[in-house]
């Protein structure tokens, strides 16, 4: 059975390209002139109008970009349109050679966890390759999705240092034993994952930590040697190219800088129309990717 770092990190260096596309589809990103095909009012042009959105991004990057992550809570606001539209992207991206990080956060007791656990790292109609987990429940809340990991050649990437700007409020609270709270949760992140390392040497159990706190993610790589990083704050949040690499490891690998909406809204950008959103993504999706190649003196 393939291992989900394994094949991330394969796919990486393949298309010498650590870069991830977010996709976040709200309907005021749809191109206005899909109006007159779709209404916006009825569920199933909903679901048509996001799916083919998607899919144009898709195709789009395919060929360049190794890893799509898909927020789950704009496809949710749409109801079952949404949640259709994320089974079909799911498949499509995978048809495509794509690998998919469901970005849920999910967790919850051991029993709730494990349903989560069903939904997205078994094979569903969600069958994502990595899941993002918040692991406030402790050890308990994480082992069913360590579980399916192990059987399903599965990821998860638990949040450690997020990218947004109120993070410390928790994160940065300090422990008796003088460690931050993020710092603990780095080292729970990095035990956790010992026994799911592939053969590229990094584990499936990442850790998100944000290109928007670069110093803090040089430590954390010291405490998660070989975990992944998935890194968002990339573009619209704020963060660089030279802040982004701050987490990968010595050789400039495990970890992947996702972008979501400098890439879906780089028409702006790139002062092209509307209409023309997926080449101006692929156009904004070259740059990043040449970006940080530049910054990893790829």
């Amino acid at each position: 059975m393939n291992n989900f770092a394994d094949c991330l990190q394969r796919r990486i260096d393949e298309l010498q390209n650590p870069s991830c596309l977010g996709l976040d589809p709200l309907l005021s990103y749809l191109p206005k002139s899909w109006q007159r095909e779709f209404d916006f009012s009825d569920d199933d042009d909903i679901y048509l109008a996001l799916r083919r959105y998607c899919f144009d991004l898709l195709d789009a990057t395919a060929d360049i970009i190794p890893a799509i992550k898909l927020q789950m809570a704009y496809f949710e606001q749409y109801g079952t349109a949404g949640i259709s539209a994320v089974r079909d992207v799911i498949a499509e991206a995978k048809a495509l050679g794509m690998l998919v990080i469901v970005d849920g956060k999910r967790n919850d007791i051991g029993s709730t966890a494990s349903a989560y656990s069903n939904a997205y790292l078994t094979k569903t109609s969600f069958s994502a390759d990595a899941l993002t987990v918040n692991a406030y429940l402790g050890s308990d809340g994480i082992r069913p999705f360590l579980e399916k990991c192990d059987e399903n050649g599965k990821g998860v990437f638990i949040l450690c240092r997020t990218s947004n700007p109120s993070a410390g409020e928790l994160q940065d609270l300090e422990l008796s034993d003088g460690r931050l709270v993020y710092e603990a949760m780095a080292d729970l992140i990095s035990e956790w994952g010992e026994d799911l390392a592939g053969e590229e040497g990094i584990s499936s159990v990442g850790a998100v930590v944000g290109a928007t706190w670069p110093e803090q993610a040089k430590s954390l790589r010291e405490r998660m040697p070989r975990s992944f990083f998935l890194i968002p704050g990339f573009g619209a949040q704020g963060g660089t190219a030279s802040d982004a690499i701050a987490g990968f490891d010595k050789n400039g690998r495990a970890a992947i800088v996702n972008a979501s909406r400098s890439l879906m809204q780089a028409w702006k950008k790139q002062g092209m129309k509307h209409d023309d959103f997926a080449a101006a993504c692929r156009l904004e999706a070259v740059a990043m990717r040449d970006s940080l190649r530049e910054a990893l003196s790829l």
